[in-house]
């Protein structure tokens, strides 16, 4: 906790633009994450399916490590660029009597205007308000990645234009579930792995920890904060920064109390957008020379799909490989 970094945006506008900006470079380099100033669905729809599997798996009673398993509850959401929500069952349609997220500015008035921006997820498990959930949080996905040109020396909305391909960006969320484990010591709530995709935005639990991520040989706590996002850099932006910024390996750790819920919006570039190195950095290298491949965002993304709790540098060579025998285009841009 002593050291994690935790960046009050607010201050982007004023006086303290210029640390806060090193801050967010900073955490991008050397943490690859920084954080930003539900459970009625599941015991209604999901508990059930999830006690079956544990029972199928023989988890309660297991006597050593597992490696092919993770004590997690999950469902997806794709937004962009086709959005299956309709498909998802145990949805309802409309707002409960509730408030269900109550934004108070976007990210954007936010910056210009140095508004909080804010949103509580009290119940997210609707149609309605997931899509304006979406809607906002791809808001924000952008706006981080302006500010991460900015720090790069990229020109403005560089790396949107990579990550849009000929359909525009692959954005979803994940809700995932975390429910007391019998064996934590045996049986990891998520196994460690980089995520694969761009940008990630996570809210946390804000009670119940287990979020690690690894930092100089040592896993670090993730601490649980009310009415924070932490964001994740993903594999593909250590290639197109030719690795100045970092992805980085985290975990769940799973426990004995509490249940843990984690809401994870992936804004992820389109599944044709071709990645590589941004030339600008390269160039900057006192060797001219690209380390990480170029790669079309799909074919990576299926090399990830049987690969994701092993190391990323084999995956980065494997694509290497791949693009000598395959010849890629250019960028597709908006």
């Amino acid at each position: 906790m002593e050291n994690f970094p935790i960046i009050d945006l607010s201050k982007l506008n004023g006086d303290e633009r210029s640390a806060t900006m090193e801050m967010i470079n900073d955490a991008c380099e050397n943490w690859g994450f920084f954080e930003r100033l539900t459970k009625e669905h599941y015991g209604k729809c999901m508990d059930q399916r999830f006690k079956q599997m544990v029972a199928s798996k023989g988890l309660e009673a297991v006597q050593s490590e597992v490696n092919d398993l993770d004590w997690e509850s999950t469902f997806f959401l794709r937004h962009l660029p086709v959005s299956n929500m309709a498909e998802i069952p145990d949805l309802e349609d409309d707002y409960r009597s509730r408030t269900v997220c109550t934004y108070t500015k976007a990210f954007d008035d936010f910056v210009v205007n140095k508004h909080v921006y804010s949103i509580w997820l009290h119940v997210l498990f609707n149609r309605k308000a997931m899509k304006e959930f979406a809607v906002e949080l791809e808001k924000v996905a952008e706006q981080l990645l302006e500010l991460l040109c900015e720090n790069l020396g990229l020109e403005e909305g560089y790396l949107k234009k990579v990550f849009y391909g000929s359909k525009g960006p692959t954005f979803g969320t994940k809700v995932s579930n975390y429910p007391p484990c019998p064996k934590p010591d045996l049986i990891k709530g998520l196994r460690a792995h980089t995520d694969a995709g761009g940008i990630i935005l996570l809210f946390q639990d804000d009670e119940v920890s287990g979020l690690q991520l690894l930092k100089d040989d040592q896993w670090v706590d993730v601490p649980p904060m009310k009415h924070s996002i932490v964001i994740n850099l993903g594999d593909q932006l250590e290639v197109i920064t030719n690795g100045k910024y970092k992805s980085v390996l985290h975990r769940v750790i799973a426990q004995t109390e509490g249940n843990r819920m984690s809401i994870a919006s992936f804004y992820n570039p389109g599944s044709d957008a071709v990645i590589y190195p941004a030339p600008a950095l390269v160039e900057k290298e006192a060797v001219n020379s690209q380390v990480y491949p170029k790669f079309v965002f799909e074919d990576y993304m299926k090399l990830y799909a049987g690969l994701k709790f092993q190391a990323k540098e084999p995956r980065f060579e494997a694509m290497k490989n791949m693009e000598t025998i395959v010849n890629l285009g250019p960028i597709a841009t908006v």
